[in-house]
């Protein structure tokens, strides 16, 4: 059957393809290619090679004139030219028509509210790569994939990479750039696949604003009758999957939501956690999810047993897994509802303070809200971005400056009219350092579910509805 999506996207595929393979196809995939490794606790292990987070500097978008007067321009939205893009678009694409080794495609959505989903597809040429896209996108069924037609494709074309970009005034040969006007991502010279993740999460940022939807970086979950719904904001490391990720709150999502006036829903079909000093006692849900069809990242193993070492960060802090939702038991998605839930009643901002002096936990009023979500006080941890090797104060508005297209005051004000409407409470939570600086030898505040008084403190506070 001919695909119009290719034909339009000038892509001639002459080697095998293999469209939305299930998981246990995948998984001998990558095996069979050398990709990666099955560790003894049946999850597989891949080496994104020379990157281990993203590369926010080479991140551009395309200045055309269906996007241009709306996109916040700057060091997180970087202008290219559209003749530098159809250079780069012609050698990705050329990569792919002059290969004849396997091609892996996979269409699925971002999402799970069927009045907003955005129907998507991901090309690549390594296996794990289109695993990662199976793990944390929305899996179509069979007649949903009879009718699905992408409205946004990304092109994985990792193993290129630009070597003119001097000449083309760009940071480096390593690309990841987005066409609105053409519903297109191209990638080339980095494997790491939370740009295909964060780089859905960005066109969503700029679509759904637009429509009067807020888009978010945060986790959620509701209470056992699915209910008394709660929102975690914060930047990577905070500690948005391990908080939300609660035995006695069934989870939503744990990294990306949209919040419409029907309620909340997650974009993804999976969860992206750190694995870092993972510790089964601390994190059971995560721990216990790293299993046959998760996907580690960079992890290290022992050669002769395959066991993985989460506490060796040898590799890099970022060392990451990748998981269907239904793999945390106590998820709504586990338990057969799509991942939606009604307006939030409590909202948490979390936030890593590197100087220790943020308080624990704070209660803030709408004024006090809004200043916290625009500046976005936080501190990057290792490993989350290239560069990062300790603690670093920064401001990232929103709790999610990286992704965001709009300018951060479209979000602030659809969160102002959202949080009056509906009378949600606003938290400030401190998971960085308190009585002393990061340098200072302080310890970082624990915020694992088992025992710390954070979690009980937040427990009474959204339970309580204080």
């Amino acid at each position: 059957m001919e695909d119009n999506n290719l034909k339009e996207l000038g892509i001639n595929l002459t080697g095998v393809v293999l469209r939305n393979l299930s998981k246990e196809r995948l998984i001998e995939e990558c095996i069979n290619n050398g990709e990666a490794k099955m560790s003894l606790n049946g999850a597989i292990n891949v080496d994104t090679g020379k990157y281990t987070g993203r590369s926010p500097k080479d991140k551009y978008f395309v200045e055309e004139k269906s996007s241009k007067d709306n996109m916040w321009w700057g060091e997180v939205n970087q202008k290219i030219d559209i003749a530098i893009f159809d250079e780069l678009y012609e050698k990705a694409v050329n990569f792919y028509n002059n290969s004849d080794t396997k091609t892996y495609i996979f269409d699925g959505y971002a999402g799970a509210d069927e009045k907003y989903k955005l129907p998507i597809r991901v090309i690549a040429k390594k296996a794990w790569q289109s695993f990662f896209a199976n793990n944390m996108f929305i899996r179509p069924d069979k007649e949903e994939l009879i009718t699905h037609n992408p409205d946004f494709t990304i092109i994985n074309a990792s193993d290129i990479s630009n070597d003119k970009y001097k000449e083309h005034g760009l940071n480096s040969e390593t690309f990841v750039i987005f066409n609105l006007e053409r519903k297109i991502a191209i990638i080339g010279g980095t494997e790491y696949g939370g740009e295909m993740k964060k780089g859905i999460f960005s066109v969503l940022h700029y679509y759904l604003p637009l429509r009067g939807i807020l888009s978010m970086h945060c986790s959620a979950n509701v209470d056992n009758d699915g209910k008394n719904a709660a929102l975690f904001f914060g930047l990577s490391g905070t500690g948005k999957t391990t908080l939300s990720t609660d035995s006695n709150r069934p989870l939503i999502g744990d990294d990306e939501h949209g919040w419409s006036d029907d309620g909340i829903f997650n974009f993804e079909g999976g969860c992206y956690a750190k694995t870092i000093n993972l510790d089964k006692e601390d994190e059971p849900d995560i721990y216990n999810a790293i299993r046959h069809g998760a996907m580690l990242e960079n992890v290290v193993m022992d050669p002769i047993t395959n066991k993985v070492d989460f506490n060796d960060g040898s590799k890099t802090e970022n060392t990451r897994v990748s998981y269907p939702l239904d793999y945390i038991e106590n998820s709504i998605f586990a338990k057969g509802s799509p991942s939606i839930a009604g307006h939030p009643d409590t909202i948490i901002f979390l936030t890593c303070d590197a100087y220790g002096i943020l308080p624990p936990v704070a209660k803030l009023d709408i004024e006090q809200s809004m200043y916290h979500f625009i500046s976005g006080y936080t501190a990057k941890v290792a490993g989350t971005e290239r560069g990062i090797t300790e603690p670093q104060a920064t401001f990232s508005p929103c709790y999610g400056g990286p992704f965001l297209t709009l300018h951060p005051l479209t979000y602030a004000k659809l969160l102002k009219e959202k949080i009056d409407k509906f009378q949600s409470k606003v938290y400030l939570v401190n998971t960085g350092w308190n009585g002393g600086s990061a340098q200072s030898g302080a310890k970082r505040i624990r915020f694992n579910i088992k025992h710390h008084y954070i979690i009980s403190t937040l427990t009474y506070c959204y339970c309580f509805n204080i």
